[in-house]
């Protein structure tokens, strides 16, 4: 069984900066893409950030571009998103998700086609 591990979260003010980190235990996968996912309070769970497994390609929402780095550290199961510039309304449970994948720059964008999912860390950013 793969579990997604989760850390990096916390209380921030606003300007402040947070990194979150990620990685498999159990099982591990012979190549998987990854992402961050988002959910405030009362809203729906959005996609933040994908890398591919080979890290070659990336995404990052409209809403954090140029704030948001999604990276794979070495060894390449393990991945951050930096967080820089963070304001209130990225307050929200952040969600790490892999899915194994045969193509290694492919990015993955939707909530189902991710198979493993992170417990969730909580960012609370304060104004």
């Amino acid at each position: 069984q793969v579990q997604l591990v989760e850390s990096g979260g916390g209380l921030v003010q606003a300007g402040g900066s947070l990194r979150l980190s990620c990685a498999p235990s159990g099982r591990t996968f012979t190549a998987y893409a990854m992402g961050w996912f988002r959910q405030a309070p009362g809203k729906e769970r959005d996609l933040v950030a994908a890398i591919s497994w080979s890290g070659g390609a990336t995404y990052g929402a409209d809403s954090v571009k140029g704030r948001f780095t999604i990276s794979r550290g070495n060894p390449k199961n393990t991945v951050y998103l930096q967080m820089n510039s963070l304001k209130p309304e990225d307050t929200a449970v952040y969600y790490c998700a892999a899915t194994q994948t045969s193509h290694s720059g492919r990015l993955y964008y939707l909530e189902n086609e991710y198979n493993y999912w992170g417990q969730g860390t909580q960012v609370t950013v304060s104004s």
